[in-house]
């Protein structure tokens, strides 16, 4: 399972830019649904496409998911403003995405009964 050193956070996916890569964590949502994945898989390139950087998915220990966003100290590249727009736009498009992934680490790895989880997913 990656977690995440500083606060127990497990990362979902991410993506590189400087290196090309991407990187899916098959050991913890390796059971979500093909589509998920290859949505959560275009979604992070596409980011660091657009902006560069690395673009990590993570979910925190209460099972709610954040984005991280980092570069590299030289590279004056990296567009932050549009960043924090690309960002807040997948919060927007893709609300429905992400709280299905929060649903899904809740009930199977914090073994929340489905209607606690289902309740305060849509209390958010």
């Amino acid at each position: 399972m990656v977690k995440n050193n500083m606060d127990n956070r497990i990362v979902v996916c991410g993506a590189n830019a400087y290196e090309q890569k991407y990187y899916f964590n098959e050991e913890v949502f390796g059971k979500l649904p093909q589509s998920v994945k290859d949505e959560l898989h275009i979604i992070c390139v596409l980011f660091t496409e657009e902006v560069g950087g690395v673009f990590t998915i993570v979910v925190e220990p209460d099972g709610g998911i954040s984005f991280e966003t980092d570069k590299s100290d030289d590279d004056f590249y990296y567009d932050e403003i549009s960043s924090g727009l690309l960002v807040n736009k997948i919060r927007q498009t893709r609300q429905e995405l992400l709280e299905s992934i929060s649903l899904f680490y809740r009930v199977f790895y914090l073994h929340e009964t489905f209607e606690e989880a289902d309740g305060e997913s849509k209390e958010q």
